[in-house]
């Protein structure tokens, strides 16, 4: 299963504790470069996998769940105040 960092927890906590069950939604492309999209939703979809970590939510997609699986979220702001999010291997 997907883990969060510190700073991820933080970070997605953060920006979707306006609105109550809220989080971030990270869902597979059909591009062939495996890249997944993040967005901000309301709540998770009815087959999406809910990741909830000391008040931080994170919904995944079928295929974001499968290729999450053994991953780590990281997060992090740049010097503009942007966050940006990276994924590694678990262990």
């Amino acid at each position: 299963m997907l883990q969060l960092t510190e700073n991820a927890t933080t970070i997605v906590r953060s920006i979707s504790e306006q609105s109550q069950g809220a989080g971030l939604r990270l869902a597979s492309n059909a591009e062939p470069d495996g890249a997944l999209s993040a967005a901000l939703v309301p709540e998770a979809e009815a087959q999406d996998q809910v990741i909830e970590q000391e008040g931080a939510r994170v919904f995944l997609d079928q295929g974001a769940a499968a290729e999450l699986d053994d991953k780590i979220l990281d997060a992090g702001m740049d010097a503009s105040g942007n966050v940006q999010f990276g994924i590694s291997q678990q262990g």
